[in-house]
């Protein structure tokens, strides 16, 4: 207890010394650092509000954490689905907007327009990785072998009569070994992203087409008219095998357990994480795995994006900060704790031209 009341009496007479005239007491060095100041000045303000793909929702939410535990700045992320996401976004630059969206695929030539028609004219686009979109079943399902072609016919609302005749008539395949006597005779059964997700549009465009393709007479339908050939080969069946799943993917790998003939399409991460109860299928004969992905040997990639709100960084400089964390080379780089949920890295050479856009928060244009 003496020493306890010496201590105080010595600090009180510093205190009433600093008070006085004479020589001044040069102040005592803060035993916080700059950085750390700034960051708890900035830990003050709003909080950072990210919505969009459920895709990439894992890998920012990870961000979210580490940065937190760094500057204490609570980031929220929404998954909203990369459209919801983008209109959210692009409601204005009022203060109840989103800092930034994600996105499975890149931002809409009229989403940047509508963005730009309610005054989000200075957007941030950076490319964070890449990821494969894959065919899941229950651990303890069949290994599915399927190829592109098959995909597109086990999913198309209506396909062409023959190879050679476009003539088009709602999709009949109700197992999968009626589409193949090689495939299972199990009923056709898959849970699968809505229309508002960017993991919905990227299976669209790579998969469906890539199997569209597949017949003769629709690859000469593309070149001659590629507006028809979209309408085939997006338009997804809606008879019951294929059932919009929500944007909780988790949500899809429960029910996969539970349903060991039925398939899930998600993101690769998804797979990667729950490998202890689910596997995917092979297409084209390649395994989806981070090796081949990044290879591009995997039929069904992607690239992941997240936009940010110039506008908004003025009265919230913690949104680069993020950005910033999100692209440094301990999270998003090869052996990154990213990399170890699932994304897999850009090359050297994107990293850095994007890392750049968030350091001087460079615009993009379409």
């Amino acid at each position: 207890m003496k020493n306890i009341l010496m201590t105080g009496l010595a600090a009180t007479a510093l205190v009433i010394a600093g008070c006085k005239g004479g020589d001044k007491v040069p102040a005592k060095a803060s035993t916080k650092s700059e950085t750390t100041k700034t960051a708890t000045k900035r830990a003050e303000k709003a909080e950072i509000r990210v919505v969009g793909s459920s895709t990439v929702y894992p890998f920012s939410t990870k961000v979210a954490q580490e940065y937190k535990n760094k500057t204490g700045q609570n980031v929220v992320v929404e998954s909203t689905g990369s459209g919801g996401g983008h209109k959210l976004f692009c409601e204005g630059t009022g203060a109840t907007t989103p800092n930034m969206t994600n996105s499975s695929r890149r931002q809409k030539k009229s989403e940047f327009d509508k963005c730009g028609s309610n005054g989000v004219s200075d957007i941030i686009e950076v490319k964070v990785g890449f990821d494969g979109i894959v065919l899941a079943n229950a651990l303890d399902g069949t290994q599915m072998d399927l190829s592109s072609k098959q995909i597109f016919q086990a999913f198309a609302k209506e396909v062409p009569t023959s190879d050679t005749d476009c003539t088009l008539k709602a999709n009949p395949y109700k197992k999968w070994s009626d589409i193949d006597a090689s495939l299972p005779a199990a009923t056709i059964e898959a849970y699968g992203p809505p229309p508002t997700s960017g993991t919905r549009d990227a299976f669209v465009e790579v998969a469906m087409e890539g199997g569209a393709k597949k017949f003769a007479c629709l690859k000469d339908l593309r070149a001659q008219d590629k507006s028809a050939f979209k309408k085939v080969s997006h338009n997804i069946r809606e008879d019951g095998k294929w059932i919009d799943a929500g944007e909780n993917d988790n949500a899809i790998v429960n029910t996969l357990v539970n349903t060991p003939t039925a398939l899930g399409i998600f993101g690769f991460s998804f797979l990667d994480q729950n490998g202890d109860k689910i596997k995917g299928a092979n297409v084209d004969g390649i395994e989806p795995t981070f090796e081949n992905i990044a290879a591009g040997d995997y039929a069904i990639s992607r690239s992941l994006f997240f936009y940010i709100k110039k506008a908004h960084v003025a009265d919230n400089p913690g949104i680069r900060d993020f950005a910033l964390e999100f692209t440094a080379d301990e999270a998003w780089g090869p052996g990154g704790y990213l990399e170890e949920i699932g994304l897999v890295p850009l090359p050297d050479a994107e990293r850095a031209k994007y890392r750049a856009a968030v350091e001087n928060l460079t615009p993009y244009s379409q």
